[in-house]
C-alpha cells in the first residue's frame, strides 16, 4: 500500500511539474549548470555562440557604482514553479542514477527523452564527488537542505538570500546599471543552492569555507526592471575545470582570476544569522 501510495503521488507530482518538456530541458541546459557546478554541457563552443543565459558572469573589478553590463535574469511564473517535497515523501522516492530506468517506468517516460535525459544529468550532477575543499549535497526537502547547510557550517541560525526582481518584464537579457556600490556581506562561510532539472524540486547545493565573497546589488535595467541582486565572486578557482564555461565568457584559466557570477532568483544562499 506505502509502494502504491508514494507511486500515485510521484506520478502526480510528475505530471504538475513535467507538463512542458520545453521548460525543462530550457531549465537543464541554461540555467542550473553554468555555475560552478563542473559540468561541461555546452562543448567547446565558440565564445559568440554560447546561450545569452550565460550573460550573468562578471569580474571581481566590475563591482562599482555606475558600472554597465548586460545581465540575464529568468522570471519563473510562481504558479508552475516546483516546491520542495516534505521530508517523509522525499524520502520514500528513490534518489539515484541507479534506480533511474525503476523512476522512469514509475511514471511512464521514455528512456531517451528529454525530461529523461534532464532527470540523468541532474541524477549525475547529485551524486559527483566534491572538488578539494567543497562540501556538496542536493536535497528536495527544506528540512534536509537546513539540516545539511547547518551540518556545513556548523551552526542554527541560518539567513537565506535571494535575488528579488521588482517591475518585472519579459526581456529576460539586458543593460543593467550598478544603482548603488555594491555592498559586501562579510561571512566567513557560506552554501549556495541551485534549482535542478526534475520533476520536482532539487537543490543542488555546495559550499567551500574561505573561498567566496558574496555581494547585494542594486540594480536597473534599461526597460525598468529595478533587482536586488546577489552575486558570488568565487576568489580561488584553481580546482575549477579548464572548460568551465566562465572561463569562455570571461577569458581566463583556473586560478588566474576569481570569477563572479549572479545568481537567479529561485537560487538561495545560506550565511550565517546575526
Amino acid at each position: 500500500m506505502a509502494s502504491s501510495t508514494c507511486s500515485f503521488i510521484f506520478y502526480v507530482v510528475f505530471l504538475i511539474q513535467f507538463c512542458s518538456s520545453r521548460e525543462i530541458v530550457d531549465k537543464s541546459q541554461k540555467t542550473d549548470h553554468y555555475e560552478e557546478n563542473h559540468i561541461n554541457i555546452y562543448g567547446k563552443n565558440d565564445i559568440n555562440d554560447l546561450d545569452p543565459a550565460l550573460n550573468v558572469f562578471f569580474h571581481v573589478n566590475d563591482l562599482y557604482l555606475g558600472k554597465k553590463m548586460p545581465i540575464y535574469f529568468a522570471v519563473n511564473d510562481p504558479s508552475t514553479t516546483p516546491r520542495l517535497l516534505t521530508r517523509e515523501l522525499s524520502d520514500s522516492i528513490p534518489f539515484s542514477s541507479k534506480r533511474l530506468a525503476y523512476l522512469l517506468e514509475l511514471i511512464s517516460l521514455a528512456a531517451g527523452s528529454p525530461q529523461a535525459l534532464a532527470m540523468e544529468q541532474t541524477l549525475k550532477q547529485c551524486e559527483l564527488e566534491a572538488t578539494p575543499g567543497e562540501t556538496r549535497f542536493c536535497a528536495s526537502s527544506l528540512e534536509s537542505m537546513l539540516d545539511l547547510t547547518r551540518g556545513i557550517m556548523g551552526m542554527d541560525k541560518l539567513k537565506a538570500l535571494t535575488t528579488n526582481i521588482h517591475n518585472l518584464s519579459n526581456t529576460l537579457l539586458q543593460e543593467y546599471t550598478f544603482l548603488k556600490e555594491p555592498m559586501e556581506i562579510n561571512v566567513s562561510d557560506m552554501v549556495a543552492c541551485h534549482t535542478m532539472a526534475y520533476p520536482y524540486a532539487v537543490y543542488y547545493c555546495h559550499g567551500q569555507k574561505g573561498y567566496n565573497r558574496v555581494f547585494e546589488i542594486s540594480l536597473g535595467g534599461e526597460s525598468g526592471n529595478i533587482v536586488d541582486a546577489i552575486a558570488v565572486c568565487h576568489m580561488d578557482t584553481s580546482n575549477w575545470d579548464s572548460d568551465h564555461v566562465a572561463f569562455r565568457v570571461l577569458g581566463g584559466q583556473p586560478g588566474s582570476s576569481p570569477v563572479c557570477h549572479f545568481l537567479p532568483a529561485d537560487n538561495i544562499v545560506w550565511i550565517p544569522s546575526p
